[in-house]
């Protein structure tokens, strides 16, 4: 019996080789292995508390949480039973090297026994690890665009105003504003709109991070767009000069109108920006007055002005000129008596021989005169109406005389009378 187990052992050790040899090539070709690759892996970071909780804050440098390709060698039952979402990458705080870097553990949650190999092509996530800082800005809004000709764009508000943020120190030092824009082009009415809050380094530079915290991300913006109408300035001179002055005819002022905003429905009652009396006041004056006016203390409520480069800002000057005199001398013979009632005859005893006038006005009001055409005369019938005299009555009467000055000339004169001697006739 132990002849024939150890007889021809070689033979029999041969077989059993190529037994096992014909087992593993029947098995290969019934279920061979096979590999597949898996595109953009995401590594989740586990424990990350582990830097949070010392008020630290880490940022994945060069997508490196992301593994371009996983390459799976297994079974082909098994392959098959595999897709992307069964492909778990792991990268745990508790392994971070002393360069910032977590090794990568790569397995399948099903069948990651039954695996010959599994790997990716890279095997460590980077990481910047820095202080945490916070700041609060406020949020400044904006526009951009041109609204609707005829129209303006007044207040921009904001419903909230600060924004806070957190991150990497050197992230978070960065940013000098946060900013809300609103496009408000051809618009004629006005916004209120959720926008975007953007954050800004002092170059003006956006600075976008997606590791940045927010306490909020977008703002409510309320823009005014306002109507446009140009109106006249209009005013009024208050108040008497010195004695001996008065005011000329001419009245100067750096604006004779200004363009205002406001809502239509108040634009249609609005005629002028009125100045009212008493601002311009040239009481006890013996020169010009120029009175600094801000047309904005003067504007209805809700009315704006509607000028970038206008501040509101007038000068109003009210000219004053002192009064000049100047003599008329009149022959008497050359002074008409008119109005004299029927039944009597008047005529002029005093003076004998000339009438002197005074004619009172401005240096140019009396230098327009042509003293050779203006004419004196004295008009009974108005004396006697604005006399106590009831009737005309024959005698010496002392009447004043009236001078042709031009219908629209200022100058005036003095009161000046003759003696009228009044006759009755037969």
């Amino acid at each position: 019996m132990k002849n024939k187990l150890t007889k021809n052992w070689g033979l029999k050790l041969v077989s059993i080789l190529f037994a096992v040899l014909l087992w593993i090539v029947v098995t290969n070709i019934n279920d061979p292995v096979v590999s597949v690759r898996f595109s953009d892996i995401p590594v989740n970071i586990e424990n990350d508390d582990l830097i949070t909780d010392k008020g630290q804050v880490y940022e994945v440098l060069d997508n490196t949480d992301v593994i371009d390709t996983v390459t799976i060698y297994a079974p082909r039952s098994i392959i098959d039973s595999l897709d992307k979402s069964n492909v778990v990458a792991v990268a745990d705080m508790n392994d971070l090297t002393s360069l910032d870097t977590i090794g990568i553990k790569l397995t399948t949650n099903k069948y990651s026994d039954k695996l010959e190999s599994i790997r990716g092509n890279i095997d460590n996530v980077k990481l910047s690890i820095e202080e945490r800082q916070s700041k609060a800005l406020l949020v400044r809004a904006s526009v951009v665009g041109e609204v609707r000709e005829g129209y303006m764009v007044g207040s921009v508000s904001t419903e909230q105003n600060l924004v806070r943020i957190s991150g990497p120190e050197s992230v978070v030092s960065r940013v000098a504003k946060a900013q809300a824009e609103v496009d408000v082009t051809g618009f004629a009415s006005s916004i209120d709109t959720d926008t975007d809050i953007r954050l800004y380094d002092e170059e003006g530079n956006e600075v976008s991070s997606g590791i940045l915290e927010r306490s909020i991300n977008k703002v409510r913006i309320n823009v005014a767009i306002l109507e446009k109408k140009t109106v006249p300035i209009t005013y009024t001179v208050s108040g008497t000069p010195a004695e001996g002055y008065r005011l000329t005819e001419e009245t100067r002022s750096t604006r004779s109108s200004v363009t205002i905003a406001g809502r239509s429905s108040q634009l249609q009652r609005i005629d002028a920006v009125e100045i009212p009396e008493g601002v311009i006041d040239v009481s006890g004056a013996t020169e010009d007055v120029t009175q600094t006016v801000d047309l904005n203390d003067y504007l209805p409520e809700n009315i704006i002005l509607a000028e970038d480069d206008f501040t509101g800002i007038i000068n109003i000057t009210a000219c004053v000129g002192q009064e000049l005199h100047r003599t008329l001398n009149t022959p008497v013979d050359e002074i008409r008596v008119t109005g004299v009632p029927e039944g009597f005859e008047a005529e002029i005893t005093e003076p004998e021989d000339r009438c002197t006038i005074t004619l009172i006005g401005l240096e140019e009001e009396l230098q327009a005169l042509d003293l050779n055409t203006l004419e004196v005369s004295v008009d009974v019938a108005v004396w006697l109406e604005q006399s106590d005299e009831e009737e005309l009555t024959a005698g010496y009467h002392r009447v004043p005389v009236t001078v042709s000055l031009p219908e629209d000339s200022p100058v005036v004169w003095e009161e000046t009378t003759v003696q009228l001697h009044v006759t009755e006739t037969e």
